[in-house]
């Protein structure tokens, strides 16, 4: 027995509707990926960062580090500053190359710090963060 011309049309709805309905679904998202961090060097010249935690509290390197990502700083280490630092009152950020913009910037992005240039060529950054008992982390606040 023959099917009519309806039968055919019926059962290939459902299909079509949801080819339609993912062909829709995949247009909506139209907003561009957020970075979880800036690109270091699309605000400018890339600045490679060391911070070192010269407190007795735990934690400020990596929050330090994660505010200066974000802020598109490139952190290369992070960690606890020599013995002889800890206790620090203050920031202190060393430009080891180039100009005292680095610091600037850096000092900026941490909202604390004095910047000092001491040129080091064998270091293979740019500045190098000793935080202090100053530097007060951000909270983030996420949706």
């Amino acid at each position: 027995m023959a099917a009519g011309p309806r039968d055919g049309e019926l059962l290939e709805r459902p299909g079509l509707a949801l080819i339609a309905l993912a062909g829709l679904l995949a247009g909506c998202d139209s907003a561009p990926a957020r970075q979880a961090y800036a690109i270091p060097g699309a605000q400018g010249e890339r600045v490679t960062v060391e911070v070192l935690n010269a407190t007795d509290r735990g934690g400020l390197a990596r929050a330090a580090t994660a505010t200066l990502r974000r802020a598109g700083l490139d952190v290369v280490y992070f960690g606890n500053a020599a013995p002889a630092g800890a206790g620090a009152d203050s920031t202190r950020i060393l430009v080891r190359r180039g100009d005292r913009d680095r610091g600037e910037r850096v000092r900026r992005a941490l909202g604390v710090g004095v910047v000092t240039v001491q040129l080091d060529s064998t270091r293979l950054l740019d500045v190098s963060v000793l935080l202090g008992a100053d530097f007060s982390p951000r909270l983030e606040v996420h949706p």
